[in-house]
């Protein structure tokens, strides 16, 4: 007897769960771009004169202008009759993180080039490789600063997720609103309340949880 997958209407506590897993999944791809983009433009000057530009052009823009690029790109791209993603968490998590690695990219660039200059002149007299260099000097040295900027990006990429999703139908906590919203039903304004109040504590959570991994990284520092 062939079983087949629940395909029913998912649960609040479903969507809640979809909209973190994408979240995490946005956020972790855009701090895997930033930090390593970041070390490289504090470490040179040259780096950071071609990246900065880059910066600031492409920061300001809203989420609401990405969702199309992205949906037409991954369209084009992610074809196949048995995905493993659905395209709905691949959008919204990539435009998640076209938004949210701005703060760790700026920040991780200010962290490495506010590292004590004599730390990096003691790694060139022991000639260190490029790797132990940045490993054991840079990023212990900048860590603080990198998880402000985690913590700030995480914050960016869980606003900008309620948008992409509305949009692009994942169905996770933004989806959930729109549908509310659409439905104009005399409970769909209580419900959309709760929602509204559900996104801001989670948010909360995470900011919480961001900050208390930073104290730890910074030996007990507070993360303000």
């Amino acid at each position: 007897m062939k079983t087949l997958p629940y395909a029913g209407k998912p649960t609040y506590l479903d969507q809640i769960v979809t909209s973190l897993k994408t979240v995490f999944t946005g956020f972790l791809l855009g701090a895997l771009v930033a930090v390593p983009l970041g070390v490289a433009s504090g470490l040179s000057p040259t780096v950071n004169a071609a990246i900065n530009p880059l910066i600031q052009i492409f920061k300001p823009v809203s989420p609401l202008a990405w969702l199309p690029i992205v949906t037409i790109v991954v369209s084009a791209v992610y074809v196949s009759d048995n995905p493993t993603f659905e395209k709905s968490f691949i959008v919204s998590a990539i435009t998640v993180t076209l938004c949210s690695l701005w703060p760790t990219l700026i920040n991780t660039a200010l962290g490495v080039a506010s590292i004590d200059k004599d730390l990096i002149n003691v790694s060139k007299v022991l000639r260190l490789s490029a790797w132990t260099k940045v490993t054991k000097i840079v990023l212990p040295s900048s860590l603080k600063l990198i998880f402000t900027g985690l913590r700030l990006s995480l914050g960016v990429g869980w606003m900008v997720l309620i948008a992409a999703e509305m949009l692009a139908q994942n169905p996770g906590l933004g989806k959930f609103v729109w549908d509310e919203f659409q439905n104009g039903s005399s409970h769909s304004l209580g419900r959309i309340m709760v929602a509204v109040f559900t996104i801001g504590l989670v948010g909360f959570m995470l900011d919480r949880v961001m900050n208390t991994l930073q104290q730890l990284v910074s030996f007990g520092e507070a993360g303000h």
